[in-house]
């Protein structure tokens, strides 16, 4: 009897922080917010040069469109707790996907570049609240034991948004107007607001004073790496003293936020969060999904269109199955964590898939199909929503419901700085290695490497000629740009494969049970 008896009790703690009307039907309004946000991340990347001539604005620009939405994002979102907690998690997440409704009828209205960036920067401020909130408020209204598949559910809108959003923006962009990358965002927005005014739970507030300095300085920190980062290619790097300031600025704002973060009595993230080894190194590890997933996401594309010769519909065909290979593996990483396997083999398995698909990417030429580029795609979908689901479960089994809107806005900052820093980072690699490696090619094409013609004679065709050499440098060009994304694939591999032995590191997590460590007072 007592045998049987045993397992019930967990149960009886199995029971959801808050109470909803409607369980269901609050699920698809949370998760039609978030998949909207995480969209507009990537969907206006294709409709910029329709932007620029509409909006009258120049190559350098029209990137301010991108970047004013990316730094006011980065900035807002450390805020997220400490506002949650001040005016109330329900009404600031409502207010969020109110303001970025409104925001994006506004970007769709813009009449010229400067309307255009600020309200980007308001729908960036909007949007950063949504991602961190919608999470923990799943968390907080679904079963502890069911957290693994609804964080699985949770993920894909994280996940697939980035990869549908240039797809459907060049869609949009293509059969309608740039416009519409925003105005779509008006219908879907407008039923999740009304799901969430109807059904969404009152979270407790707490007192909780606002850390002014702390906030000044991360603000200051990350708005110095998004320009940084957006400018540091215009600019030549560490060759312009611009960059060095955004540098300067960036290391001095953190070391000296980090410092003031140890001994304020009130610090705008809680120390408990850091005390917490799980959480940690899914912070670590959110910074290795950012560099991967986002980076292969801003490769793909061009690659695709400019070496390989696909259409923008063919584009999103191809590119398809990564999405395809998330939407499976994160189901599966969900069975496997409630059938109690250790989510530290799960993640580390994950990592594995995703070198293994990045070594095939290492081994592509001009010559690559569609199939293999389908198999690599559905792999890397595959490994990277292994990791995922299992990473998020850990990094939340031990923290304290009321640290959930903070460690959320957390993973989903570190997520968002290694997607940047890694997309910079990767870009910078091919565009040096792609003159590197045309400069090495270029070398050996000459009469005396077999049957080439002898170029000393060219000049007697005049244009013929130079339509001759013409020719010979754009394939010098493709070989050696196909090359520089191959680099790029390697040097992903092999911090994939780096990652992957560090899963280990964490507590085991097999049974989902939940020992909370306390916010700091």
């Amino acid at each position: 009897m007592a045998s049987k008896a045993a397992p019930a009790a967990p149960a009886l703690h199995d029971v959801p922080e808050l109470e909803s009307r409607n369980y269901p039907l609050l699920i698809i309004g949370v998760m039609a917010a978030s998949l909207l946000q995480i969209l507009d991340t990537t969907i206006a990347n294709v409709a910029l040069p329709h932007m620029q001539s509409s909006l009258g604005a120049t190559v350098d620009t029209v990137t301010w469109v991108l970047t004013s939405y990316i730094i006011a994002s980065a900035v807002a979102l450390p805020i997220t707790g400490w506002l949650a907690d001040r005016i109330g998690a329900r009404r600031l997440f409502i207010g969020s996907v109110a303001g970025f409704i409104i925001a994006s009828m506004l970007c769709g209205l813009a009449q010229n570049l400067e309307e255009m960036v600020a309200f980007r920067a308001l729908q960036g401020i909007a949007g950063a609240f949504i991602a961190p909130l919608s999470q923990s408020f799943m968390l907080d209204a679904t079963r502890p034991s069911r957290h693994a598949q609804i964080m699985a559910i949770w993920g894909m809108g994280i996940m697939i948004g980035p990869i549908l959003g240039p797809i459907l923006g060049g869609w949009l962009t293509e059969t309608a107007n740039w416009r519409w990358v925003f105005f779509v965002n008006l219908p879907v927005g407008i039923v999740s607001l009304a799901i969430l005014i109807t059904c969404l739970p009152q979270r407790p507030r707490r007192k909780r004073r606002f850390d002014l300095t702390g906030f000044a300085l991360m603000a200051a920190a990350l708005a110095a790496f998004q320009l940084m980062l957006d400018r540091g290619t215009q600019a030549d790097w560490l060759a312009s003293g611009e960059i060095w300031v955004y540098l300067v600025i960036t290391l001095s704002a953190t070391w000296t936020a980090i410092v003031h973060f140890s001994v304020a009595p009130d610090p705008l993230f809680e120390r408990a969060l850091f005390a917490d080894r799980n959480f940690v190194i899914a912070l670590f590890f959110m910074v290795v999904i950012g560099i991967v997933m986002f980076a292969v996401m801003a490769l793909m594309p061009p690659m695709l269109q400019n070496l390989l010769g696909y259409g923008v519909i063919d584009t999103g065909i191809v590119l398809m199955p990564r999405g395809v290979g998330i939407l499976i593996s994160m189901q599966l990483s969900g069975v496997l964590m409630r059938r109690g396997i250790d989510a530290r083999a799960v993640v580390a398995c994950g990592f594995l898939i995703s070198a293994l698909s990045l070594w095939q990417m290492a081994h592509w030429s001009l010559a690559v199909d569609e199939v293999h580029i389908i198999i690599s795609g559905l792999l890397q979908g595959l490994g990277l929503g292994l990791v995922f689901i299992p990473l998020q479960v850990s990094a939340f089994a031990t923290l304290n419901p009321v640290l959930r809107t903070d460690g959320s806005s957390l993973l989903n900052l570190t997520r968002s700085l290694g997607a940047s820093a890694g997309i910079s980072w990767m870009t910078v690699l091919l565009a040096r290695n792609i003159q590197t490696t045309h400069e090495e090619l270029g070398s050996h094409v000459t009469a005396a490497t077999g049957n080439v013609v002898d170029f000393s004679t060219t000049d007697q065709f005049q244009a013929l000629g130079d339509i001759a050499m013409s020719l010979i440098d754009a394939e010098v060009n493709r070989q050696a740009a196909m090359i520089a994304y191959v680099d790029d694939f390697w040097l992903m591999m092999w911090i994939t494969l780096a990652a992957a032995p560090l899963a280990f590191l964490m507590r085991p997590n097999r049974s989902g049970a939940v020992s909370p460590i306390a916010p700091s007072e």
